[in-house]
């Protein structure tokens, strides 16, 4: 039996609450040894890994991770949120309660790390000092020695931050068993894996995986939905899925930042890390801070501001090259420490590949393994267009390995908010941009995010589907009361920002060709919302909010059609009534929607009647 004390006295753990959940999991895991891990064991770590053949070497100093088969993504429908209050059940978060979620978890890990060593990680999801520190800590046990490898990418990782926290009873207690992962019964009635965040206990329990977000519990589940209950809880924060970059004019020296939400594919990773547009690049700077999380209050000055809680990037791998987003190419290149999953891989040169780092896949499969580890050379002609890599394949690198990474990125002050912007993936109906200067209408907004269906089974036609903020899968509590809370907190702010929504994927109904341009020239966009807001420029009026004339937009360089730039700076107006039926359906789903929700939704769908009738 391991001397669980003896261990956390020589790691110089001395937090109490810390030192008793440690013993609790190791007696209910049965694991074999406990360690105590900072990011300074990082190194040591990797070797490890790489003698046991849980991670294998990629040139440069980097390193190649594969999961098992049917362990390769998030996996909603195991996902849960367990209170002890039925009211917290929404939509979308499969609410379960506590008592009756933390028995089954306890019983699944009961002896399920026995022959492991149980890997205790103190962590922060914030810079140290910051104005949300208490909601910020946690520590994780894992029996995943490369699920330490890439939480020490994506956290503050370190003992001294769970030592000196002022309230040393204030931290996430997170617990991952990856269980016997070719025995869960993935994706049957028996299935097994239950991923579970119990968020009035501030109590994470995750077993049956050792993948991304179903494992590295500070990320998706103590950063987003854990931090969204306490945001709530707590009446000071939101926690979103938001990105948040910086923008400086290098003429004025004024510096502007943005947060905004996207659903999947729909161009978040790619904005966040975006450069300004070659023709603009002498006048404006665009710096890095995040591509998947926020955390947003209300300043001392009355000012909304925000930080990235993470320290890292994990990014999806599959189209990822030097046209689409050149800063994450570089933050991954040989000497970065980056950690690439489920991609394909050589042992013979250790190189890596992926769906669109090339256009074409290397001509010489010599040596080539595919995601599963399966030889591309063996491949049959019926296999010959299989993936490569997993189309959920990731890499995992710091954020000072970003190239334009914002110096303050790390400041515990965060930054100030000058916009929220949302954005889902529609070829019509949605404009270039169109700004929204009322705080119940940029809600309303964000509450009728939508994009188009992966798959055309998944709604009718003409219909999105809806993600509420880009929260739809990490909600921890009622649409109502999560609608409420946004009004509580943004109306608090004297300077509040201004809301606007984007989309670079408009189509022409013809030929289908893009509109828009997209990449770097989506910065034109935000150039035009930031001297709107600044009163520079005046817009032009609309039912669903003032979009950009042609004058104002800032199309230096850019040699666009006539009819492209018409269409991408107009109103359907016929096909926004439909819409707007559709989002009345949406919004009926929630129950305790606040009365300025609807009061938003009502101006709306009275504007576009007017302007049907003009």
């Amino acid at each position: 039996m391991v001397d669980v004390d003896q261990v956390l006295d020589e790691a110089g753990l001395k937090n109490p609450h810390v030192r008793e959940f440690v013993a609790y999991w190791a007696q209910v895991t049965g694991a074999d040894a406990i360690e105590v891990v900072s990011a300074e064991d990082d190194e040591r770590l990797l070797q490890e890994s790489l003698e046991a053949g849980e991670l294998l070497p990629v040139s440069g100093g980097r390193y190649y991770s594969r999961s098992y088969f049917k362990d390769t993504a998030r996996s909603e429908e195991r996902t849960v949120v367990a209170t002890s209050k039925e009211s917290d059940k929404g939509v979308y978060n499969n609410w379960k309660p506590a008592e009756e979620t933390v028995a089954t978890l306890t019983e699944r890990m009961r002896g399920a790390s026995k022959g492991k060593t149980m890997y205790v990680i103190p962590y922060l999801m914030a810079p140290q000092g910051s104005p949300l520190e208490a909601y910020a800590a946690g520590v994780e046990l894992t029996d995943s020695r490369p699920v330490v490898q890439q939480m020490i990418r994506m956290a503050r990782v370190g003992v001294d931050y769970i030592n000196e926290l002022k309230d040393q009873s204030s931290f996430v207690r997170a617990v991952h068993v990856t269980g016997d992962l070719p025995n869960l019964g993935q994706g049957t009635p028996d299935d097994q894996r239950l991923f579970a965040t119990v968020a009035d206990q501030r109590t994470i329990l995750h077993f049956g995986s050792s993948y991304g977000g179903n494992a590295l519990l500070g990320k998706i589940a103590h950063g987003l939905r854990q931090a969204c209950y306490d945001g709530k809880d707590s009446e000071v924060f939101l926690a979103e899925q938001f990105l948040l970059l910086g923008i400086t004019d290098k003429q004025t020296g004024k510096k502007f930042h943005v947060v905004g939400g996207f659903p999947s594919a729909s161009g978040k990773t790619n904005l966040s890390m975006t450069l300004a547009p070659d023709a603009l690049g002498d006048r404006y700077y665009v710096e890095f801070y995040g591509d998947d999380i926020a955390w947003l209050w209300v300043g001392d000055d009355g000012r909304i501001w925000a930080f990235n809680p993470e320290n890292g990037v994990f990014g999806v791998a599959k189209d990822t090259n030097e046209a689409s987003n050149p800063g994450a190419v570089e933050a991954i290149k040989p000497g970065s420490g980056a950690i690439f999953t489920n991609v394909a891989y050589n042992p013979e040169t250790q190189d890596v590949w992926w769906e669109g780092k090339t256009k074409n896949p290397p001509e010489d499969v010599t040596g080539w393994l595919d995601w599963k580890g399966n030889p591309i050379a063996d491949r049959t002609p019926e296999q010959a267009d299989e993936p490569w890599a997993h189309p959920n394949s990731r890499f995992t690198a710091p954020i000072s390995m970003v190239p334009n990474a914002a110096e303050d990125y790390n400041n515990p002050a965060g930054v100030p908010v000058d916009a929220i912007i949302f954005g889902g993936r529609t070829r019509d109906r949605e404009p270039l941009i169109r700004a929204i200067t009322d705080i119940a209408e940029g809600v309303y907004d964000g509450l009728t995010l939508g994009a188009e269906a992966t798959f055309a089974a998944e709604g009718v036609d003409g219909q999105l589907r809806y993600d509420p903020m880009s929260m739809r899968p990490f909600m921890a509590y009622s649409e109502g009361e999560y609608a409420a809370h946004w009004l509580h907190i943004i109306g608090r702010a004297s300077q509040p920002p201004i809301f606007a929504h984007v989309n670079w994927f408009q189509r022409d109904p013809e030929d289908g060709h893009f509109l828009w341009p997209g990449y770097r020239e989506n910065v034109r966009a935000l150039l035009w919302l930031l001297q709107f807001k600044a009163g520079e420029v005046k817009g032009q009026e609309t039912a669903v909010g003032v979009i950009p004339t042609q004058d104002e937009l800032n199309l230096d360089g850019l040699d666009l059609p006539q009819e492209d730039l018409d269409r991408i700076l107009s109103i359907d107006v016929e096909r926004w009534r439909q819409e707007i039926e559709f989002r009345e359906e949406h919004l009926k789903q929630f129950d305790g929607l606040p009365e300025e929700i609807w009061a938003a939704h009502r101006r709306v769908a009275e504007a576009l009647e007017r302007a049907a009738q003009a």
